[in-house]
């Protein structure tokens, strides 16, 4: 990831076992406002969400859920 942004979030997701998945969780998070980039591990479900503001868990646990998937602790 090339993105710089002041503020950088990792939480870790369960269930990813496919592209789609990391495609769904990654779309699903990039319409979070204020997000300039994700990235997103399959092997270890780790999530790395970039944003110029601070992007409280909540939204980040609502955009994961819409997507099908939910954050591990």
């Amino acid at each position: 990831m090339a993105v710089e942004a002041p503020f950088r979030t990792h939480v870790t997701v369960a269930g990813l076992t496919c592209r789609h998945c990391v495609m769904s969780v990654t779309e699903g998070l990039s319409e979070i406002d204020g997000v300039s980039a994700v990235d997103v591990r399959l092997d270890s479900g780790v999530v790395t969400v970039l944003a110029d503001r601070d992007v409280e868990r909540d939204e980040i646990a609502a955009a994961v859920t819409e997507a099908g998937f939910e954050l591990v602790g």
